[in-house]
C-alpha cells in the first residue's frame, strides 16, 4: 500500500534558529563594544601623554623667557587643581598683551575644540581627555622644577591600585 507524504515548502525559521542568530548578533554586539571601549581608552591615554608633553614643553619655554616657572600659589588637589593659572601664564597673558607677551601653546585656544579648556578666561582650567583638571605644582615634590600629572581614567590617586593609570612627568 502507498502513503502519500504531503512536502510541505519550508515557509519560515524556526524558534531555535532565530535564538541561535539572536545569539550570535548578541556576542558580536558584545565583543565590539568591549573593543571599542579599550581602543578609545588607549587612544585617551596617548593624548593624554602628548598633552602633558605639550604643557612641559611650554612651561619650559616660559621659564627660559621669565627666568622662573609659573606660579603655583596654592598645592593641588583631586577637586582643585589649579591650571587657572597655568592657563593664564602659558596663553591668556599673551592673548591680551600681544605686544609684550607671548602664546607658549596655542592649543590652549578655547576656540580650538580639542578639548583642553573648560570654563571662561577668569575661571578656564586645563583638563585632561576624561574632563578632569591636570595637576601643577611648582616646585615639584617628584620632580625638582615642577610636577604635572593627570589621575587618569579612574580620576584617582594613591597607592598601586589606583595610581597605575596616572599619567606624570616624573
Amino acid at each position: 500500500m502507498k502513503t502519500q507524504f504531503s512536502v510541505r515548502a519550508r515557509a519560515g525559521f524556526t524558534l531555535i534558529e532565530m535564538l541561535v542568530t539572536i545569539t550570535i548578533v548578541v556576542i558580536l554586539a558584545g565583543l565590539s563594544l568591549g573593543g571599542f571601549k579599550y581602543v578609545s581608552g588607549k587612544q585617551a591615554m596617548e593624548q593624554s601623554r602628548i598633552q602633558l608633553s605639550l604643557l612641559e614643553k611650554a612651561i619650559e619655554e616660559y621659564k627660559l623667557d621669565n627666568g622662573e616657572y609659573p606660579p603655583a600659589p596654592t598645592a593641588p588637589t583631586i577637586e582643585n587643581g589649579n591650571t587657572n593659572i597655568l592657563y593664564k601664564e602659558l596663553y591668556l597673558d599673551g592673548k591680551k598683551t600681544p605686544n609684550t607677551d607671548k602664546i607658549y601653546l596655542a592649543e590652549l585656544d578655547p576656540n580650538n575644540r580639542q578639548g583642553w579648556i573648560i570654563g571662561s578666561e577668569a575661571s578656564a582650567k586645563i583638563v585632561d581627555p576624561w574632563g578632569k583638571e591636570y595637576q601643577y605644582k611648582a616646585p615639584g615634590s617628584h620632580n625638582p622644577d615642577f610636577d604635572l600629572h593627570s589621575y587618569g581614567a579612574d580620576g584617582k590617586t594613591g597607592g598601586n591600585k589606583y595610581s597605575q593609570d596616572d599619567i606624570k612627568n616624573w
